[in-house]
């Protein structure tokens, strides 16, 4: 029965393995904080009952991938209990007709409607979330008597399927009585006996359900083919993991809320792409869980470890996946970890997708060691103010100019610093507010920590003036005190910079530095073992932000050339390190 007293029946169970001991990791307390509080409101009610039905035609009818039976988790039994358990009463403007069936009038009326309609799950990988989600849309399929229309969503169409192929397993084994009843008869018999006629079917179209006409359907995760459905129920898998560039759950939920009871399940795992849509997403939760604003009718559970330290102890791992050792074992999360430790180069990923952890980029050209600053401390996995003090030294500027509404950067390498042997690095780059203001969330705060550590300037306007870039990096480097002697600079845009430097400066040490394989695979070459060595040494966020976006394009001579994959993943900063690097060895003279 209803109650706005009880506690949920498997969360209370939860909350007290909790008490006992059971290691959950911030975000989920703060979840359960705010379970806490429906259970104290009296505005929200607890249905005992309501879930189970959900377990019973689950642990009855559903199967696994491979037609085995299927018993759910206790972790499927807590989330599904936060959509199916929880509701509230309203007040809703009613059409009543007139007794003789003409006319009639609005009367205000309070309904019971079901509390949660989005749920967010982020939890690491192998914790069963595709076989949760297919659960969920099968339940609605086959249970709601009304005409559903479900879709299911992932950056592939083929990820996607791992959703349906349980549900067309259970279809095709029948095990209960449910799909025994609905699979009864031919799909062939379109013109006979209608009971003669198969009632659940797997159809070119998805999984559709003849009785009531519902369909269950893979879409594309492109907002262009989500946007406009009347969805009742979707699932969308990897929305945080992957390169999503679209906020494609926002256009379900457009959809989706011209019905009343619609369901949205959002499941994935921590990824290594930062500033997606996915990352502002998270932010919002974030903001949720902390309550700095309330949206009663999203349940997050977010697993993750609370730090970087408690990799290194197994007993904390079940923070991260709760499913641990049910499907998935130790073993595989502890050869995980010795990979981590023996290749630097899977270890960002790991860390984000085993243990919930948000690492950095990918490591396309650099390794992310290789992209690490002087200033970072990889306990904490943060970066401490800027460290380095070049002043009063001789060094190689590199320009690395944009068309006008993109970066624009300077680099300036510091032979034989701060050793002999190494050398030091120092970015300046520019932006105009109009670019800045049209950045996204996640993107935005990270621009802000590159303008807080001195390294982005934001110049007024819609397009860069190029001649105030020019006035404020020649009081830059008179503020610093930097001796440039030398000056590489890729001729792209930079025809009136480069006359207005050779006018105040001299025409010596200018270098011009063609973009292509054929300058550009030397000082690749010469700035990967650099780095490899930590003979290259900087301490700027940004600097790091675009070494981890490098991307270079091998020849089948060996060639290299810098490219990125998206215009957004700026590696301009690396531009101008190659520059640097040019300049200084075409002017080695100049700095003995």
């Amino acid at each position: 029965m209803l109650s706005n007293t009880a506690v949920p029946k498997y969360y209370g169970r939860f909350r007290a393995e909790v008490l006992a001991g059971l290691p959950v990791c911030q975000e989920i307390i703060m979840e359960m904080h705010r379970i806490d509080a429906l259970i104290a409101s009296p505005y929200y009610y607890y249905d005992d009952e309501a879930i189970d039905g959900f377990i019973q035609y689950c642990e009855g009818e559903c199967t696994l991938t491979d037609g085995s039976d299927i018993t759910l988790l206790d972790s499927f039994k807590l989330w599904a209990e936060s959509i199916f358990g929880w509701f509230e009463f309203i007040e809703r403007q009613v059409y009543v007709p007139g007794p003789d069936g003409h006319g009639g009038q609005y009367v205000t009326k309070v309904i019971k409607k079901r509390l949660i309609n989005k749920q967010y799950l982020i939890v690491a990988r192998g914790a069963a979330k595709s076989m949760y989600a297919s659960c969920i849309q099968s339940y609605f399929l086959n249970i709601d008597p009304s005409t559903t229309h479900q879709i299911t969503t992932a950056p592939t169409m083929k990820q996607a399927e791992e959703v349906l192929s349980p549900i067309r397993t259970a279809v095709a084994r029948a095990r209960g009585p449910v799909f025994q009843f609905l699979t009864e008869g031919s799909l062939q018999n379109t013109t006979g006996n209608k009971a003669n006629r198969v009632k659940l079917a797997s159809t070119k179209k998805g999984i559709e359900n003849f009785i009531t006409g519902s369909i269950v359907e893979i879409r594309p995760m492109a907002i262009t083919k989500l946007q406009g459905l009347r969805t009742k129920v979707a699932t969308v898998d990897e929305w945080l993991s992957t390169d999503t560039r679209e906020d494609v759950i926002g256009a379900i939920e457009q959809g989706a809320s011209k019905l009343e009871d619609y369901v949205i399940v959002a499941t994935s795992s921590e990824g290594t792409i930062r500033n997606s849509a996915g990352d502002s997403i998270k932010m919002e939760l974030l903001s949720i869980l902390r309550g700095e604003y309330d949206a009663r009718h999203v349940s997050i559970w977010y697993y993750r470890l609370d730090d970087i330290s408690e990799v290194g102890d197994p007993s904390m791992w079940i923070k991260a996946n709760p499913n641990l050792g049910l499907t998935v074992k130790y073993e595989t999360y502890h050869d995980d970890v010795e990979r981590a430790e023996k290749v630097p180069s899977a270890r960002n990923d790991i860390l984000a997708k085993r243990f919930g952890i948000p690492m950095e980029g990918f490591t396309y050209y650099f390794t992310y060691e290789e992209t690490l600053p002087v200033n970072f401390s990889p306990a904490i996995g943060e970066m401490g103010p800027p460290c380095l003090d070049f002043r009063q030294l001789p060094c190689a500027m590199g320009a690395d100019l944009s068309r006008g509404d993109d970066f624009c950067a300077f680099g300036f390498l510091f032979p034989n610093r701060p050793r002999m042997g190494e050398f030091g690095f120092k970015a300046r780059c520019y932006i105009t507010s109009y670019t800045l203001a049209k950045l996204p969330t996640a993107m935005r705060v990270k621009y802000e920590e590159f303008m807080q550590e001195g390294s982005l300037v934001i110049m007024e306007g819609a397009i860069l003036d190029m001649a105030q870039v020019y006035d404020d990096l020649e009081k830059y480097i008179d503020f610093m005190g930097y001796e440039v002697r030398a000056m590489g600079y890729d001729p792209y845009n930079a025809v009136e910079f480069v006359k207005t430097w050779a006018a105040s400066n001299g025409p010596y040490g200018i270098v011009k530095v063609l973009q292509g394989t054929k300058t550009e695979t030397v000082p690749l070459g010469e700035i990967k073992i650099l780095t490899e060595q930590k003979a290259l040494v900087f301490d700027e966020g940004i600097t790091m932000f675009c070494m981890g976006n490098a991307v270079t394009l091998e020849d089948t001579n060996g060639g290299r050339k810098l490219v990125k994959m998206r215009s957004d993943q700026k590696i301009d900063v690396v531009s101008s390190l190659i520059d640097c690097i040019v300049a200084f060895k075409s002017n080695k003279d100049q700095f003995d």
